[in-house]
């Protein structure tokens, strides 16, 4: 499933709509089916932030003060980025908080194995 977020408005694309087909929105999608069962049991959806500008693939882990996403970079020099979404800004302001990034060297399989290690080595992902 993917999800749009337009004026602070979350809403889900529909078939009729047809879907993004951006070079960053395929590879959210690729990456996305290499996710293994329990980041899909996270919540993993495909997200195209308009607000903000990105495309990634958004975690609602049950542990977690706000959703979690992995930010597809949109040029080849860029990084992964991992990154943490406060529902409201904390005490320092901040409205997000970066967990990890890495190069953009990575095939899809493997960039879906270091999102599953990180959210799993800081308790985001649920046991069962």
């Amino acid at each position: 499933m993917e999800i749009c977020i337009s004026d602070g408005v979350v809403s889900p694309y529909r078939a009729s709509e047809g879907l993004p087909m951006t070079h960053s929105a395929i590879r959210a999608r690729t990456i996305a089916s290499h996710l293994s069962p329990d980041c899909r049991r996270a919540g993993a959806k495909v997200v195209h932030n308009l607000d903000t500008g990105y495309t990634g693939i958004r975690f609602e882990p049950k542990w977690s003060p706000g959703p979690v996403v992995l930010e597809i970079p949109t040029d080849s020099h860029e990084p992964y980025r991992l990154i943490q979404e406060f529902i409201e800004p904390d005490e320092r302001g901040r409205t997000e908080r970066e967990i990890l990034h890495f190069p953009n060297v990575y095939k899809p399989s493997g960039v879906a194995l270091m999102t599953r290690d990180a959210l799993k080595s800081r308790g985001l992902l649920s046991a069962k």
